[in-house]
């Protein structure tokens, strides 16, 4: 046999590997690939080029542009031989030129059109971190002025210097593309490609200067003029296709007329515009947009530094002073650019104290969202939602909100600005680079999408080969079109999430209404502020604000963002010096970790929340101290909700399936009810969960602690007594108030302990009443949770009786033996823990007690009124203004109370909805039965709310959680205006809630003198 070695590989066609490299169109690629000129110089073109296409962005497009290349410099012996050795010696400068001609067709173009460029591209040199004379000498040379000359003036004058002027800027910006195009981490590569767009910039401003002044008869010397860039020419970060913001300034020269001065320095300017953009033999570079200087368009084009001055001073916008963030001298007079930037930097920072500085920079930053064409909406990279300006006006908004007391964050550059951010606290690290690398992802594709035609755009292509050569001109060749769309709609989700977390901070507009030295928390100045708010002890605040913001840690930064703030949000409250020694006894406690400090500043809610609780309620601010991490419910309104009884119930069941000790699973169940109390406390102050749905939430936690509890119990009791299981069903009956599900925050338990019938009656005593003994022990036991008091005192025979009773002995009482009272008592009875089979029986048992048939007759309602009477008579303490006691005064809780319940007594026979425990629930079933007309339902509703509502603000205002103060309407102005707060009511209204209380209570007696007691 003759040929190829059986099993030897058949070496692939061409037409398969320009496949593999990515060529969409093989049949041109062959034809090529096979053209004269490429032959010429490289005749093994075929075997050697198809493989190196594959890192190119635009296969296609570089075989193309390589062929034109070829015809160019066949003609030149020298530059051929540079393209030979190139493509067959040097892998570097191969790569180069087919980086560049895959992804840049303008630029291939221009190697076409001037061979003599090829070398700069092939240079390995890098076209980044070049020192900005060199560049700027470069193009003052390109047009022959002189770089060292004071006012450079070119020696190349109309349209001929423009085409060198503009070569020049074009063969430096090949060589910015060619060290920016095989960079192997482009995005790491890309602050220092901006920067060196923005100083090639500067110099085509500098040599288009030069060219203007050739163009005058005396070359303007009568002038001094400085063209300070703006927008990303100012800040360094230019992209490849751009205009160029631009504002100038013009001063005289000694001895010069003003006016004969600005009208040369127009000239000049005009002129330096037409040099870049307007048409001539080489292409137009960018337009020089001189829109932002004072009056826009309608304004002068050339400025004295006084004029800029008095503008700036009278009549600018804030979103001038935005824009004059990046303001930097590019070319021209350099110490009048100084002068320049060095007047109005002062106004920068100072803006922000403008009025509505914040929410006009917000604004501004709608409206330019709101104005991009619909039809471009999803294809913008830098104007859209989540685009590049998203970044840029965060940015730069929180830069001149706390520049004005932190110059470490003054930078015109974005990704500077944001790392200075960063380190001073402004912003999370996590956040600043999560934003970075977005930022340089999204600069990074209007770069690429720039390059292709180095044509000014900003709109994600839509066709499958644009796609595909972005993604592979971006690094991304093995994602393919797919994975960069996929990339790029992440990128703008995360922006736009990070956008509006932090533009809108409510930390923002509250730091700029503050002056500078209060920002800067200047002692003097922050002495005198304290006191005008509100601050008792000025001096006192001032040791805790020194002791939070002393140091250089990153800790002692973000609190000195917080304070100038949160001093303001801390005496909105009641008490402001309380509120602040709360602040930092928590941040002493969570101030190293890492999400405290973080959520007040970053949360658009917390911080604010935070304050309000802590200067408003001592008993908040002990709640939190105890559970500090409850501090992160305040940033998310959901996490303040009560929580349900099933997933508390489901929490409970987890701590006591992994118990194996009952005293810290017992204490481990006080635990949850100690998160619920500072949950439901911390929502009540904030308005989030107040009245009635507060009272649940408490309740809920004491249901759940309770039937935690008796699991825990009657395991010991077993364990006491020696028994492998239960020798009766048991239930834990609510009562009083939680039974009502009308728990406060220093409300005991009023329960009663039933059990269930047993074979060994003894035995089975004796296992309930430990168990209930147990139970009672465990939950109020002094210990390292707060205690929920168990009381039993409203069992058959009170304290005189048994603890637990049997169904059948409690079915003997209440048939021989029950008072009236005690039917009342059972209205609320309400099962909470325990065997469900057994308390549906004493449901069943109790219901013809406390709603009897036909209801309660003459002498049972005569009884009712009379112990009513009684109780107000003695129960009352001694010295108490009866129309001030919120219990058991005039219009107080038992009035309304026992109104309802002498409602339900009489009718619940026949009214089904007056079955309930709820107080609430019965007036409104009253109501709709025709019992109550709706104006008293509605008095005696309000008196209960407001008195209920009103016991619970004692609680909350001072902490504690027994005394005499608890039940009482105090006389004191300060704890009135306190008690108010946590209420809801605005500064100083204690009067106006006593007034109120008062009122309402008259109003609800009277009902209750006529209903009650006819």
């Amino acid at each position: 046999m003759t040929g190829q070695p059986f099993g030897a590989a058949r070496e692939p066609s061409l037409s398969l590997r320009l496949a593999r490299a990515g060529v969409r169109d093989t049949a041109r690629a062959e034809r090529l690939l096979a053209s004269a000129a490429l032959l010429t110089l490289v005749p093994d073109a075929a075997r050697r080029l198809p493989d190196h296409l594959s890192d190119t962005a635009d296969p296609d497009l570089a075989l193309l542009s390589l062929v034109t290349l070829a015809e160019a410099v066949t003609d030149h012996p020298r530059l051929a031989a540079g393209f030979v050795r190139a493509l067959v010696e040097d892998d570097l400068a191969r790569t180069r030129l087919l980086a560049v001609l895959g992804a840049s067709s303008a630029l291939g173009n221009l190697l076409a059109a001037h061979p003599q460029a090829l070398a700069v591209v092939l240079d390995p040199e890098p076209g980044t971190g070049v020192p900005v004379e060199l560049v700027r000498a470069e193009l003052l040379a390109a047009v022959g002025a002189d770089p060292d000359a004071a006012v450079p003036v070119a020696a190349i004058q109309g349209p001929a210097g423009v085409d060198a002027m503009r070569l020049a800027y074009r063969t430096r910006l090949a060589r910015i593309a060619a060290s920016d195009l095989t960079s192997v981490d482009p995005l790491t590569r890309l602050p220092a490609v901006a920067a060196a767009l923005a100083d090639l910039a500067a110099a085509a401003l500098e040599a288009s200067l030069a060219l203007a002044r050739a163009d005058l008869p005396d070359h303007g010397l009568g002038v001094r003029l400085s063209v300070i860039g703006m927008g990303k020419a100012g800040g360094r970060e230019l992209n490849y296709v751009s205009d160029v913001d631009v504002i100038y300034v013009a001063e005289p020269v000694d001895g010069a007329d003003e006016d004969a001065a600005l009208a040369i320095g127009a000239r000049l300017a005009a002129g330096l515009a037409r040099a870049c953009s307007t048409a001539s033999g080489e292409p137009a570079l960018w337009p020089v947009d001189a829109a932002l200087r004072p009056e826009g368009k309608n304004g002068p084009l050339v400025r004295t530094l006084a004029s800029h001055r008095a503008y700036y001073e009278r009549w600018a916008s804030t979103w001038e002073f935005q824009a004059l963030l990046k303001a930097r001298p590019l070319a021209g007079d350099v110490e009048l650019g100084r002068a320049y930037v060095e007047m109005v930097q002062p106004m920068v920072w100072a803006a922000v104290g403008r009025e509505n500085f914040v929410e006009d920079a917000q604004a501004m930053r709608r409206r330019v969202e709101e104005n991009v064409p619909r039809a471009e909406a999803d294809r913008q990279i830098k104007l859209g939602v989540g685009g590049l300006r998203d970044v840029e006006f965060t940015v730069q908004l929180l830069q001149l909100v706390h520049g004005r007391a932190d110059e470490s964050i003054r930078s015109g550059s974005t990704l500077t600005a944001l790392a200075a951010l960063a380190a001073g606290g402004y912003v999370g690290r996590d956040h600043a680079g999560q934003l970075a690398v977005c930022y340089r992802f999204l600069r990074l594709v209007e770069h690429r999408v720039q390059l292709v035609r180095l044509q000014r755009t900003h709109l994600m292509p839509t066709g499958e080969p644009e796609l595909t050569r972005l993604a592979r001109a971006a690094g991304m060749r093995i994602e393919g079109a797919e994975g960069l769309l996929e990339r790029w709609r992440a990128t703008r989700r995360d922006v736009r999430h990070l956008h509006e977390e932090l533009f809108y901070r409510p930390l923002l507009p509250a730091t700029a209404q503050l002056s500078a030295d209060e920002a800067r928390l200047a002692p003097d100045a922050a002495r005198a502020r304290l006191a005008a708010i509100g601050y008792r002890d000025p001096a006192g605040a001032l040791r805790h604000i020194g002791a939070l913001t002393e140091g250089v840690s990153r800790r002692a930064a973000i609190q000195r963002q917080l304070l100038p703030v949160m001093l303001g949000w801390f005496a909105e409250g009641a008490e402001p010096d309380g509120g602040l020694l709360a602040f930092r006894r928590l941040s002493d406690e969570l101030g190293a970790t890492h999400w405290y400090l973080k959520l007040l500043r970053d949360s658009g809610t917390a911080g604010r929340r935070l304050a309000q609780a802590l200067s408003t309620s001592r008993y908040v601010a002990d709640a939190l101290a105890r559970s500090p991490e409850s501090v992160r419910w305040l940033g998310d309104e959901a996490d303040l909700e009560p929580r349900s009884f099933a997933r508390l119930m489901g929490e409970a069941d987890a701590i006591l399936t992994r118990a194996d000790e009952p005293v810290s699973a017992a204490t481990a169940l006080r635990a949850l009810r100690r998160r619920e109390l500072a949950r439901t406390a911390a929502a009540d102050v904030l308005g989030v969960v107040t009245g009635t749905r507060a009272s649940q939430s408490l309740s809920v936690a004491a249901d759940v602690v309770l039937a935690g509890a008796l699991r825990i119990a009657r395991f010991e009791a077993r364990r006491q007594l020696g028994l492998a299981d239960d020798p009766a069903a048991m239930v834990v009956v609510a009562m009083g108030r939680l039974g009502g599900g009308e728990v406060g925050y220093s409300s005991d338990a009023d329960v009663l302990f039933v059990r269930g019938p047993a074979d060994d009656e003894v035995l089975a005593q004796d296992w309930a009443m430990a168990t209930a003994t147990r139970l009672r022990a465990l939950l109020g036991d002094v210990g390292a949770e707060p205690p929920l008091a168990v009381d039993a005192d409203l069992r058959p025979e009170g304290r005189n009786g048994p603890l637990v009773r049997s169904l059948d002995a409690f079915a003997e009482y209440y048939g021989r033996w029950s008072a009236v009272w005690e039917a009342q008592a059972l209205l609320r009875a309400r099962p909470v823990a325990g065997d469900a089979d057994l308390a549906e029986r004493f449901v069943e048992l109790i219901d013809p007690v406390r709603y009897p048939k036909d209801g309660l007759d003459v002498a049972g309602v005569r009884e009712v009124r009379r112990i009513k009477a009684r109780v107000e008579a003695e129960r009352l303490p001694r010295g108490v203004d009866p129309a001030r006691h919120l219990k058991l005064g005039r219009g107080g809780i038992s009035d309304v109370e026992w109104t309802a319940q002498l409602l339900a007594l009489c009718h619940a026979y026949e009214v089904p909805g007056l079955r309930t425990t709820s107080t609430l629930g019965a007036l409104v079933a009253a109501t709709e039965a025709g019992l109550l007309v709706p104006e008293d339902a509605r008095a005696l509703t309000a008196a209960w709310e407001l008195a209920s509502r009103l016991r619970d603000a004692n609680v909350l205002w001072s902490g504690r959680l027994d005394g005499a103060s608890t039940d009482l309407l105090p006389h004191d102005r300060r704890t009135l205006a306190g008690i108010a707060r946590v209420l809801g009511y605005g500064p100083g209204a204690g009067g106006e809630l006593e007034d109120e209380y008062l009122r309402t209570a008259r109003r609800a007696r009277a009902v209750v003198e006529r209903v009650f007691y006819g």
